[in-house]
């Protein structure tokens, strides 16, 4: 099975719906570097939080290549180093939701989906029954999502 990482604001936002176990349904174990699990950490008075470091499938790791951070100077610590773990470990695919650390992973020839991607792969192997309740979920807990894309996704799913 290919390895996966992924960046915080995915988690984040599979810990508001309480449905971060779709990642392991869908992939059985994924990676995040070390700046991603601080940033989960920053939150624990959130009452989403959960220590990711007591979930056996979530592996965290810290990145050899710490000079490469330096070509993402316009990107968080979390987002720049999900793409240089993402490259270290020749990843399969990227779980990142930001447009800007999305370009930069694909120019660095990585797969990238996000917290929809995730959602409608979930769907299509019958794990959820409906994507629209919780991207309404993720809009109410202040999740913002591209209305646009928002609707192309339903229409291409059928649920619009």
């Amino acid at each position: 099975m290919p390895k996966i990482v992924s960046d915080t604001t995915p988690l984040i936002s599979l810990l508001k719906l309480n449905r971060l176990e779709l990642l392991q349904n869908l992939y059985s174990q994924i990676y995040i570097p070390t700046a991603v699990y601080k940033e989960i950490e920053a939150g624990k008075s959130k009452e989403y939080y959960k220590d990711l470091s007591k979930i056996d499938w979530i592996n965290i790791v810290e990145i050899q290549n710490k000079q490469a951070l330096k070509y993402f100077l316009d990107l968080d610590a979390g987002e720049a180093e999900a793409i240089v773990l993402a490259t270290e470990l020749n990843a399969g695919l990227i779980i990142l939701d930001e447009k800007l650390g999305r370009f930069h992973a694909k120019h660095a020839d990585l797969k990238v989906t996000g917290t929809i991607g995730v959602l409608t792969k979930a769907k299509t192997d019958g794990l959820i029954e409906k994507i629209k309740p919780l991207l309404d979920e993720l809009t109410d807990k202040e999740v913002w999502i591209n209305e646009k894309l928002k609707s192309e996704i339903l229409k291409r799913i059928g649920e619009k």
